[in-house]
């Protein structure tokens, strides 16, 4: 099982990596705090010192077309904000 699907690379995940240190991942919805905070220490060879998980529900989504009404639904996922600890930092551009 994968813990880490991927990290969120936004821009207003840059600025809160920037001021506070911390980070975000799409994690796997049956992770827990420590199996993040390991697999992230293992993969980029910091020191965490918190964990922070949210999980958010699929949204309804629904737009007219010529055929008529399309209904869908966007999918269910798990993000974990991690902070490291004073003066280290993850990279994510360095291996393109």
């Amino acid at each position: 099982m994968a813990i880490i699907i991927k990290p969120i690379v936004t821009e207003k995940m840059t600025q809160i990596s920037e001021k506070f240190n911390r980070y975000g991942f799409r994690v796997s919805p049956e992770a827990n705090k420590p199996q993040i905070k390991k697999a992230v220490e293992e993969m980029y060879n910091v020191t965490v010192v918190s964990v922070n998980t949210i999980n958010y529900k699929g949204k309804n989504k629904s737009r007219y077309t010529k055929s008529g009404l399309i209904q869908g639904k966007t999918s269910a996922y798990k993000k974990a904000l991690v902070t490291l600890k004073e003066g280290e930092s993850i990279d994510f551009y360095s291996n393109i």
